[in-house]
């Protein structure tokens, strides 16, 4: 059986089964622990079936923050499910790149890993990570773009999963996204915005792909609640900035402490951090024995990713924890 800490990250029902109950500190995912703060007037009524401007209007508000014309994006709910939903649509041969996300090897059938550099078939798609979990690097758009116009030449499509870029708008390709061109952008809501659990993504496509996935959710894709909270979060301008801005500051104070105790942080997104150890095992016990949940990895034991904390309290006893072990 795989262990439910090397599968995913937020597991902290397994933890507190293992390890005892308690206040923890979770740092096994990416999502950013200062959430967008969902407004107690906002109007949300679940009574009805959800409306369809309403889906229109988060889309529209979606589309303006990714720089794309939202007759090429498509919500879907939460975009694993929508990584996991292209597999019928292209029906193409395809590689996820390694390291990468588990859901990206499910998104072809068949798919073979494939690393930065490697050959590829005729006709093989490619679906990848910018920036990379768990490693946190950052493709330039321009690398990207290479790849795409060689996949293209050869038959091929273009997977970017862009869930990590919104502090990095810059680096974003979904901008590139036209009907003549076959590539295709995800982005997810939940890991900026600290709202995972609102299950909210999106499919950034040529126009014939987002029909086929409009033709695969049918007429209610998206619930009240997402609907409501995803189209206010995407217009507030102020706070998406305020967030973009506080960060990287967030980021390299965790690098500090990491780094007090002869660990050396890896990665580009401000919203975790890899470390590398032939003692990540040993620290991944120590560090859940107070209570302080990381991501160990299945395919790279000596590896563990840190979340970035919000509170300087939670850097605290992060780095009480280190010291004292």
């Amino acid at each position: 059986m795989t262990d439910p800490f090397r599968h995913h990250g937020g597991n902290l029902a397994a933890a507190r089964a293992h390890y005892g109950d308690g206040v923890w500190l979770d740092l096994s995912t990416g999502i950013n622990p200062d959430a967008w703060p969902v407004p107690q007037d906002l109007a949300i009524d679940p009574r009805p079936l959800p409306d369809p401007a309403a889906l229109h209007a988060l889309e529209a508000a979606a589309a303006a923050h990714f720089g794309v014309s939202p007759e090429h994006v498509c919500a879907v709910p939460g975009s694993e499910m929508g990584l996991r939903l292209l597999r019928p649509l292209l029906g193409a041969r395809g590689r996820h790149h390694v390291p990468g996300y588990r859901t990206h090897a499910a998104v072809f059938a068949d798919s073979t890993p494939w690393a930065t550099g490697g050959a590829m078939a005729h006709g093989d798609s490619l679906v990848l990570a910018n920036p990379n979990n768990p490693r946190g690097t950052l493709h330039a758009p321009e690398a990207l773009i290479a790849l795409l116009n060689k996949r293209e030449a050869e038959g091929g499509w273009l997977v970017v999963d862009e869930a990590f870029v919104d502090p990095h708008p810059d680096a974003s390709i979904a901008a590139r996204v036209a009907d003549q061109r076959r590539l295709i952008v995800f982005r997810s809501f939940g890991k900026f915005f600290g709202l995972a659990g609102l299950r909210l993504g999106f499919v950034v496509a040529p126009r014939a792909v987002i029909a086929g996935y409009r033709a695969l959710l049918g007429d209610w894709p998206i619930d009240a609640t997402a609907l409501a909270i995803g189209t206010a979060a995407y217009r507030d301008a102020r706070w998406i900035a305020a967030t973009c801005a506080a960060l990287p500051a967030r980021a390299a104070a965790l690098d500090t402490v990491l780094q007090a105790h002869g660990l050396a942080p890896i990665g580009q997104s401000p919203l975790f951090r890899l470390v590398e150890s032939a003692d990540a095992p040993a620290l991944f016990e120590r560090l859940a024995t107070a209570h302080i949940l990381v991501r160990p990895f299945d395919a790279a034991p000596h590896q563990l990713r840190f979340g970035v904390p919000h509170q300087p309290a939670a850097l605290e006893r992060l780095d009480q924890a280190l010291r004292l072990g």
